[in-house]
């Protein structure tokens, strides 16, 4: 089943076009001057996604913590929004569903703990409604970024809101590494998390749904994700729990692809994976990577298949590994994904490690604000790689050593449309 509906992007009328241009003809915080190069690696792209994550889980990115009033959580929102036109991007991604709560008035799920401080406590405003808005009013798309089972991060259903699903069904939530998730092997629980996230869809004019790369949990080390009763109740045509697994986040993936279509045919729906599906060594069409997780095996999420079947629209894989690393080499798995995509009518977009930029944990690679312009260079030379999404926005803001405006100097020296 493949969703082919598309709208096209619009800046809206002459006079925001001509503001957002003037907009983005500077940039705040520029960086060294562009770098002469190929034209092939430099051309302006008429058509290519340039995207920012805008997370709101313990107040990551917005807002910048918790219990702002409403006007200073509009400004603050508004501020990441205007940076993104500065920046000459033309999409964000804002997480507005961080921890089994939400960033609108939901019949399903309690107002988000990010906003107040306090998890069920209206915030005196809608900020995906305005989200929305002040998002379309700039030219940009808004990417509604969900989490479908995270429901906290900690494993104290107390300290939920008296009315939160996970307390009214607490036989839908297992304890796992000092978290709390819905248990994605039952089908009430996929069924619940689909509608939760669809009344979104349902109400607001938004571009897309996005998902990140948790669906089962992370592996910790001397930790069991206790689902043994509901593999003995559900897994019965399954030769392993493993693969029951991968069926129950292939059953959400399908679903949710299917019911998005059926409420708006325009909303595309995008998954943002950990870069790695399986490593060549585990699998003869996996990538030539090595060691550490593997999406197919360790988080049971065959996000190959999902592009291969096209149920879904775009794909964004988080390559945040440096050109050259030994274990994850960023231009290896580009390739793989530019391979992967050919042919299946699914846009491929390259998830961004910003974050890493200028940080001293990370390898030299990283202290050089070439780094990131580099990883676009190396993407432009595969046919299938149709933009970039970069992690996150309070990055974006700073931009410590210039990294990101030496992207936008290099390679987004105008605006450009969304691919659609």
């Amino acid at each position: 089943m493949r969703r082919m509906g598309r709208r096209s992007f619009v800046l809206g009328a002459a006079g925001t076009v001509a503001a957002l241009v003037t907009a983005g003809d500077a940039v705040a915080r520029p960086g060294p001057a562009a770098r002469p190069g190929p034209p092939a690696a430099r051309r302006a792209a008429a058509a290519e996604l340039r995207g920012v994550w805008i997370g709101t889980v313990g107040n990551l990115d917005w807002p910048s913590k918790a219990g702002l009033s409403a006007a200073a959580q509009q400004a603050e929102l508004v501020a990441h929004l205007d940076r993104a036109v500065e920046l000459r991007l033309n999409a964000v991604v804002l997480q507005v569903r961080p921890t089994a709560d939400a960033l609108w008035p939901s019949p399903h799920e309690p107002w988000a703990e990010c906003l107040t401080g306090t998890q069920g406590k209206d915030p005196g405003w809608d900020p995906l409604g305005t989200a929305v808005k002040e998002a379309h009013a700039r030219g940009l798309e808004l990417h509604a970024w969900f989490n479908p089972y995270r429901v906290a991060n900690h494993t104290d259903p107390a300290r939920l809101t008296a009315s939160h699903p996970a307390r009214v069904h607490p036989d839908w939530v297992l304890p796992y590494g000092g978290k709390l998730y819905y248990n994605p092997g039952l089908p009430e629980v996929r069924k619940f998390v689909q509608d939760a996230m669809l009344d979104a869809v349902g109400r607001y004019d938004i571009d897309a749904v996005h998902w990140d790369d948790y669906f089962y949990p992370y592996p910790v080390a001397g930790q069991t994700f206790d689902d043994d009763t509901a593999y003995a109740r559900h897994g019965a045509d399954f030769p392993n729990k493993a693969a029951w697994r991968r069926d129950n986040i292939d059953r959400l993936v399908r679903e949710t692809a299917e019911r998005i279509t059926g409420l708006k045919k325009d909303v595309r729906f995008g998954i943002s994976p950990f870069g790695v599906w399986r490593n060549a060594a585990t699998d003869p069409l996996g990538s030539d990577t090595r060691g550490g997780v593997q999406t197919y095996d360790d988080l049971h999420a065959d996000t190959r298949k999902w592009v291969k079947e096209g149920w879904i629209d775009y794909i964004a894989p988080q390559v945040y590994w440096e050109i050259g690393n030994s274990a994850a080499d960023y231009g290896k798995l580009v390739a793989w994904w530019d391979t992967t995509v050919r042919g299946t009518g699914v846009d491929l977009y390259i998830g961004e490690a910003l974050y890493k930029c200028g940080d001293p944990a990370q390898p030299a690679a990283w202290q050089d604000p070439a780094e990131l312009s580099r990883h676009l260079d190396l993407a432009a030379g595969h046919d299938e790689v149709d933009g970039h999404i970069f992690f996150s926005a309070k990055h974006a803001k700073t931009d410590p050593t210039g990294a990101l405006a030496r992207v936008v100097a290099d390679h987004y020296q105008a605006r450009a449309r969304t691919p659609r």
